[in-house]
């Protein structure tokens, strides 16, 4: 389904990344940056509710907001029950609303900002998604104590934060529709292989978005997916040819497959995933390229696996959700 807005802008967005992060493909763009796993906390959850609070702080102060002008807060991570956004939400006291769509969640967030900012009341939502490398290890496969080889298929968990202030004030960004995904489960078991789990849900959307607004891949400057993986890249490519008869034709970019230098960080494999992954990759280079005139149209859709660990255990296979925004220049 596919929605679309009037008088939604993006006024500001910042972006918080860790150690490993920092030494990727855009660690010099970031507002802020950690050296370690901690950011100077004593535990890697608490070190992720600093990540949420540190990307706030900046973007408000880039919006040149108090926190009070926030009509309400929109938050998510990959915590059970959403933990880090939940004590985050806490010290920042705003209306707050809690979010689940896995790696899907950034676009997911700007759906319901989008939606509350039609109502002439609300005029600044802040949406905010993080994610821990750490943090996720340890609840959704082994614990890191474990140490435990990663197969090459596997994508590595982007430590970081991504803040966006959307508001009904002009500004030349504009968040113009969005296509709400369905959820999609081929059968794959394999949690360490999520671009396979999340490939087809990518493709439907897409295909469904373009559908829906009449529109073609020629239409785009870019679409900008969220945590393929340099092997669930390839995998969209094909099944979008083979199901929707839709060649991407050069304009698909995968945030995962390019946040990390996979040659000098082997440890990251088939790349990057995570909620904060995409909008690491949106709000630095992407944005800067809208800003200048590089690009005039992108789609950015959010891929989510909707993996439980104790569904795993009774060999159940994963869902997938995968949302897509379209941010073109005023």
């Amino acid at each position: 389904m596919t929605i679309k807005f009037n008088n939604v802008y993006v006024k500001a967005v910042s972006t918080v990344a860790g150690k490993d992060e920092k030494e990727g493909t855009y660690g010099k763009l970031y507002d802020v940056t950690y050296d370690d796993y901690y950011a100077g906390c004593d535990t890697f959850e608490q070190a992720e509710i600093k990540m949420i609070s540190d990307s706030v702080d900046v973007v408000t102060k880039k919006a040149g907001l108090l926190l009070s002008s926030i009509d309400t807060l929109i938050g998510a991570d990959l915590l059970n029950q959403i933990t880090p956004h939940a004590y985050a939400s806490v010290k920042l006291n705003r209306p707050f609303i809690g979010l689940y769509n896995a790696c899907a969640s950034l676009t997911e967030s700007f759906i319901v900002a989008s939606s509350l900012l039609q109502n002439s009341n609300v005029k600044n939502v802040l949406c905010n998604v993080s994610s821990h490398n750490m943090t996720s290890e340890r609840q959704f496969r082994n614990p890191v104590e474990y140490g435990c080889p990663k197969p090459k298929r596997s994508t590595f968990t982007v430590t970081g934060a991504v803040s966006t202030i959307l508001t009904n004030e002009k500004s030349k960004i504009k968040v113009s529709s969005a296509s709400i995904g369905t959820t999609t489960d081929l059968g794959v078991t394999d949690v360490y292989d999520m671009g396979s789990v999340m490939a087809p849900s990518a493709a439907r959307t897409i295909y469904e978005h373009l559908t829906d607004n009449n529109l073609k891949v020629d239409d785009y400057d870019l679409i900008l997916t969220g945590d393929l993986g340099v092997y669930g890249k390839k995998i969209l490519i094909s099944y979008m040819k083979e199901t929707y008869g839709i060649d991407l034709k050069g304009k698909l970019e995968d945030s995962a497959s390019v946040i990390y230098n996979r040659k000098k960080q082997p440890q990251v494999n088939a790349g990057g995933s995570g909620p904060a992954c995409i909008g690491l990759v949106a709000f630095t280079d992407v944005l800067n390229k809208m800003l200048t005139g590089k690009l005039k149209r992108v789609l950015l859709v959010a891929t989510g696996a909707l993996m439980s660990p104790t569904m795993n255990n009774q060999k159940l296979s994963i869902p997938s959700i995968s949302h897509a925004v379209c941010l073109e220049v005023e």
